[in-house]
């Protein structure tokens, strides 16, 4: 078993209370999806963002059927709004 760094940028940081924390994963690693559904458990406020969330994995985009491997950097972005 090994982790993964979780960033959290902008709003969300006001919904989990952190900029970033570590959560285990299974050796052969998770879904992104799978990642999100249990970072949603610890932060219910986050579900209504999931639909909109833009992730990135180890700076490049993913979708939510990319496997994130222990040892990897996850970031959960609010969609990027003009003004």
């Amino acid at each position: 078993m090994g982790s993964v760094r979780l960033l959290f940028f902008s709003v969300l940081q006001d919904l989990t209370g952190t900029e970033s924390m570590e959560v285990n994963l299974p050796d052969q690693g998770l879904k992104v999806r799978e990642l999100l559904d249990m970072v949603i458990e610890s932060f219910p406020g986050l579900e209504a963002w999931k639909t909109r969330l833009l992730i990135a994995v180890d700076c490049e985009y993913a979708d939510l059927e990319q496997v994130v491997k222990p040892g990897s950097e996850v970031a959960l972005m609010p969609p990027v709004q003009g003004g």
